[in-house]
């Protein structure tokens, strides 16, 4: 049993008794010990008595659904890991689940292997690894898999407009980005009234600037805007 595995304790939360068997006894069979709940509200109450390491999550459920759970757990201060399991593999749903503070996101039907490697992932961040591929602006990171937004080390609550806009300034930093670059890649031919891009960076500053010393998010008037730290800048 490697090292990540040791005393490591999941609930999975699925209704459908066979997945749950399956993904049971093969995380079981891999050394992690494991608990278990048939709906929101059974997964609500163990969580109210009981420590986990990771938290399996269903996003359809009887009685309260993945999301619901996923926001109660964090509106408690509950920081578990959650990977979120759902059949539907459109963009919105996931930067929804991230958004009320998934970790991670797999759709069904997923192969056990990618399972566990994800969970072993989940564990070495939650034990103060920082996953590979992330990107990082001063002390701004950004894990492109997970959608996951921390600066000091505290994870930051964005909306998806605000990932998305986010994840064009991190990639382009510390370059300038233009307003029409920004706004054709959010909503291509689609554009919103003059307004809505504005308001859009106000939140983002307010989430990633505001509560914090130094300022990484810079206006360029009449040209665009650019994420770097003032050293860089």
């Amino acid at each position: 049993m490697n090292e990540e595995v040791a005393n490591a304790t999941i609930l999975l939360v699925e209704d459908h008794d066979d997945l749950a068997a399956t993904v049971g006894a093969y995380l079981e069979g891999c050394g992690y010990a494991m608990d278990y709940a048939a709906d929101g509200s059974i997964a609500l109450n163990l969580l109210e008595d009981n420590l986990y390491d990771v938290i399996i999550l269903d996003l359809m459920l009887p009685k309260v659904d993945g999301m619901k759970v996923c926001r109660k757990l964090r509106d408690r201060g509950d920081s578990t890991p959650i990977l979120m399991l759902t059949a539907r593999d459109q963009l919105d749903d996931k930067l929804e689940g991230f958004e009320v503070g998934a970790d991670d996101y797999m759709v069904k039907p997923f192969e056990m292997e990618e399972l566990s490697a994800r969970i072993s992932a989940l564990l070495r961040r939650a034990r103060g690894e920082v996953s590979d591929g992330a990107i990082r602006v001063g002390d701004l990171v950004f894990d492109p898999r997970t959608m996951r937004v921390e600066r000091e080390g505290q994870r930051l609550n964005l909306s998806p407009t605000s990932i998305r806009i986010l994840r064009i300034l991190m990639r382009e930093s510390p370059r300038l980005v233009s307003r029409e670059q920004i706004e054709n890649e959010l909503w291509g031919d689609m554009l919103p009234d003059s307004d809505t891009l504005r308001s859009h960076m106000y939140n983002l500053r307010k989430s990633i600037d505001r509560p914090f010393e130094t300022k990484l998010l810079h206006t360029v008037q009449g040209m665009g805007f650019k994420l770097a730290h003032p050293d860089d800048a």
